[in-house]
């Protein structure tokens, strides 16, 4: 089955809330304000209350509470408010694909933890925008539940397969793409911004690694996952491969930093979204 097949059963499957759609158009406008933001928000009671949750979690880390919506963007901005509209819809999509196959909670679990190394790592070395890192990361490895809903038997095969090699080797062997570029292509298809869905699309290309600091640090922040996570298959793989080394240079305290700031929040921000 190619990519596009999977694409289109994700799209046939699941869409971005109405909501998604019009803040990105509501910011894409110049002459909107953080008025028209805070309307588009408000008027779902469900959406305020879990966005206003996300702000005050430990994502942003604000020494006062944000109260209402309105604050929200101006404290945090407009392009971090969409990042937390598109992280709590990501909850929903995950929920779509679930699969016997899957072990969701773990799955979702890892997904945040990847969102969380990133967005660290890209703090910690100055990336602007890190909290899009976040959203990145937890929505690099979304294909692979939709992989697994749509092509189980090819799924279960790759499962049994895949402790040999590296899980993005084995990908492109048993399907001919990574879940990284398909969950990359699924977020272009849901039109999110080209920060968003690019470097999910190359996060496994070596040349893009080696030259696109994005791609890097989400490569990066995937290793860690997979070392952290599935030490026992991955304790000893290479996590500054010479790709990513050109860009980042080899630093085991970030790498710990990271991780450990992954470790302390993840439980924390994986009951707010679902």
């Amino acid at each position: 089955m190619s990519i596009e097949k999977y694409v289109a059963f994700a799209a046939k499957s699941f869409a971005l809330p109405d909501v998604c759609v019009r803040l990105r158009e509501v910011l894409d406008d110049p002459r909107s304000s953080a008025d028209d933001m805070s309307d588009l928000i408000s008027v779902d009671p469900s959406l305020t209350g879990k966005v206003l949750r996300l702000a005050n979690s430990s994502l942003f880390r604000f020494p006062s509470q944000i109260e209402s919506v309105s604050k929200a963007i101006n404290v945090i901005g407009g392009e971090a408010l969409y990042n937390i509209v598109v992280a709590e819809t990501a909850g929903s999509a995950f929920k779509c694909f679930e699969t016997k196959y899957v072990n969701l909670d773990k799955h979702w679990y890892a997904s945040v933890y990847c969102g969380m190394v990133a967005k660290s790592l890209a703090m910690r070395l100055n990336i602007k925008g890190a909290d899009r890192f976040f959203v990145m990361g937890m929505l690099q490895n979304l294909s692979e539940l939709i992989v697994a809903k749509r092509a189980p038997r090819r799924y279960v095969t790759y499962l049994k397969d895949h402790e040999a090699t590296l899980p993005d080797e084995s990908q492109i062997a048993h399907f001919g793409f990574t879940f990284a570029h398909c969950s990359g292509i699924i977020m272009e298809n849901w039109n999110l911004p080209v920060g968003l869905s690019h470097p999910v699309v190359q996060m496994n290309d070596k040349e893009k690694q080696a030259s696109d600091i994005d791609v890097s640090v989400l490569a990066l922040a995937n290793k860690v996952t997979i070392s952290e996570l599935e030490n026992e298959k991955y304790h000893d793989i290479e996590l500054f491969s010479k790709e990513i080394a050109n860009v980042i240079s080899p630093d085991k305290e970030l790498v710990r930093v990271s991780a450990e700031y992954a470790e302390i929040e993840t439980s924390k921000v994986v009951s707010l979204i679902q």
